[in-house]
Parts: C-alpha cells; structure tokens; sequence
C-alpha cells in the first residue's frame, strides 16, 4: 500500500489517505487500494470500528485529475462495472466502506472536495473542523459525482440541498457542513473525537451494531413491510447469537463484555 494505509489497535482500524504532498488528492492507485482496504477490513470479524483520516493537512483535495488524465487506458477499464457487484473501481472505492459491517467514521480536516466528499458520504458517521472546507466541485470541471454520491448525497441532506451543492459546486465550512447536517459532529480535533466515539461502543455487541447498520441502510430503499421482514430475521438471529449472551451476562452481573469475533454474514436476501 503507497497511498492508504492501516493500522488496527484494540479493534479499532485507522485508515488514512497518505499523499500528503498533494493533500491526499486521489489517484487510480490510491481508488484500488480503498477497495483493497475495505475488502481486508470486512474479511476481519475482530475489527470493531473504523476511522478513515487525511494525513497532514487535509482530508483530501478530491480527484488529481492532471495525474489520473496520463492513464486513459486504465481509467475506460475503471469505468466498467464488475456484474457481481454493480460498481466500478470509482463508485466501489466509496462503496466498500457500505459494505464493511461494523460502524465507519470519517474524520476530516483541511479540504474535503470532490471525491473526498464522496468517501465521506460513505462512512456511517462524519466528525469534522469547523474551518474544514467542503465542496462538491466535480460541477466546476463540468461532470457530476460518480463515486456514488448521488446516493449517498441524498440520503444525508434531502434531494434540495443535494442539487443546490451539485450543480453550484460552491465551498463552504465545516460549521456549515454541519447545519445542513453533512456533518455529523463538529470538533476541534475529529480524529480524537472519531476514535473516543469508536471505544464508546466497543462494550457493545458487535453482532448487534452490525444488524443495525444493515437495516438502517436497506430502509432507506426497501418497502416498510420489507424492512419489517428483515427487523425480525435479524432480531431472531441475535437472540440466538452467543456474543447476545455474553452481554446479557454482563448486564446482569455488571461486568465488562468480552466478545467473539463478530459472527459471520447469513443472507436470507439477495
């Protein structure tokens, strides 16, 4: 890995965009290596939580479009969806962090333009700086947000504001971010903040946050009588998952739950 990196502690996984030198704007490699990253994160059921961060000075400055322009080979290939999944490399190196089955914060400072605003998007939770600066800037280069975040846009702010950011592409703050409720949190340091909140539920069960990700994220889409369906499967399996019982013990007893690695993926639906 040159352009993301990981480093897991106390099940807590902290991935962040490392090109610095050029506030983290992503490149071909740094989109394949975001997927790479996921698909290790999703594999591992020790992992609790995630927080993706820029290094240095900013989250990231979005597409290096200068950079990316000197493969156009590579970038048609990228452009083709894989069957299995319905994404291309683009769209799956945001939606990978979807899939991942434990909550997924990001942590973002300095500039959040463009693609970085998309991988944001694809985290459950976004803490930021007041000063950090957002833009959905794919509208100044004349294109639109192809890295899912049409979806993920407005799914989080309303289908008003999500036009109003793209077809403006103007910048605004973080402080801002968080009124029009982009942002989740607001804090001086987002990185600290972002890892407090990821120990915060390490007493809970892994299994649980897990169902609850999946079902908040398919009610968004699904039928309410479909959503009920899968809020009783998945009650069902967790009364009968052994991680349900070690923190009912440790309710009782008023201890400290010790968890399992986080039970593997039954899927009643397609």
């Amino acid at each position: 890995m040159k352009y993301v990196t990981v480093q897991v502690d106390n099940g807590i996984a902290q991935v962040r965009l490392n090109r610095p030198d050029k506030l983290n704007a992503l490149v071909l490699d740094t989109l394949y290596e975001l997927i790479a990253v996921a698909r290790q994160l999703r594999k591992d059921r020790t992992v609790r939580a995630v927080v993706i961060a820029g290094e240095g000075a900013s989250f990231t400055a979005g597409l290096d479009i200068a950079g990316t322009m000197r493969s156009p080979g590579r970038i048609v290939r990228a452009f083709v969806p894989a069957p299995w999944r319905g994404t291309n490399v683009f769209q799956e190196a945001c939606w990978a962090w979807r899939r991942i089955p434990v909550p997924v914060i990001a942590a973002v400072h300095g500039h959040c333009y463009g693609g970085g605003v998309q991988i944001a998007l694809a985290a459950d939770l976004r803490f930021a700086t007041p000063d950090s600066k957002w833009s959905v800037m794919e509208g100044k280069w004349g294109i639109i947000p192809d890295m899912t975040g049409m979806r993920s846009l407005t799914e989080v702010v309303g289908i008003d504001v999500a036009k109003k950011l793209t077809m403006t592409a103007e910048q605004f703050s973080g402080a801002d971010a968080g009124r029009l409720g982009l942002v989740t949190e607001l804090h001086d340091d987002p990185i600290k903040a972002a890892t407090a909140f990821a120990e915060s539920l390490l007493p809970k069960s892994p299994d649980a946050l897990a169902a609850a990700k999946r079902l908040i994220d398919r009610a968004q889409t699904g039928s309410a009588r479909r959503t009920f369906a899968r809020e009783r499967w998945e009650q069902i399996r967790l009364l009968r998952l052994p991680n349900t019982a070690v923190l009912r013990r440790a309710v009782l007893k008023k201890q400290t739950p010790v968890f399992g690695p986080r039970a593997r993926r039954i899927r009643p639906w397609h």
